[in-house]
């Protein structure tokens, strides 16, 4: 499984009120959290954000509060992956559970820069920054987690028969 597509970047302790902020907890339409993706933060990015596109961060991306509504924004603005010096714990797991691709990969952050355009093959790890013409090799997921993604979520893992 592949993404590619242009990078939004950002900086240390991108938090989950940033990514999507309370007051559009009340719900929990993907488009609709996907319409005020990141605005506090960028507020031009869900104009920019187009299927595929990467966000690459600094350290600690997703912390703050462990609400699923973050990684649910970030996947239905139409970003293809995250990719991070770190994550928090709770942001991580809750990613994968909705079918998130997030890498932890501290070299590729240092070298991807914003609006350029990376391709990620999430079964060997391996991201290339098709701009510069460099790479990287990023820890692949597990099986288990690949099927978690390529399933879409955790939800519909179980539904095709995961976790028997």
């Amino acid at each position: 499984m592949k993404a590619k597509g242009r990078v939004f970047r950002y900086k240390d302790n991108v938090d989950t009120d940033v990514i999507i902020p309370a007051r559009y907890l009340n719900t929990s339409d993907p488009d609709e959290l996907a319409g005020h993706c990141m605005e506090d933060l960028d507020p031009s990015f869900v104009q920019r954000v187009k299927p595929g596109d990467v966000i690459v961060a600094d350290r600690n991306f997703g912390c703050g509060s462990s609400r699923e509504h973050a990684p649910l924004a970030i996947k239905s603005s139409g970003v293809s992956c995250v990719i991070a010096r770190t994550f928090a714990r709770i942001f991580y797991r809750n990613s994968i559970n909705i079918g998130l691709p997030i890498l932890e990969c501290p070299e590729a952050v240092e070298g991807i820069s914003e609006g350029d355009e990376v391709e990620v093959d999430f079964d060997t790890g391996e991201i290339r920054n098709l701009t510069q013409g460099t790479g990287w090799k990023a820890e692949p997921f597990p099986e288990f987690m690949q099927g978690l993604i390529k399933a879409d979520g955790l939800i519909e893992y179980i539904k095709q028969g995961g976790l028997s």
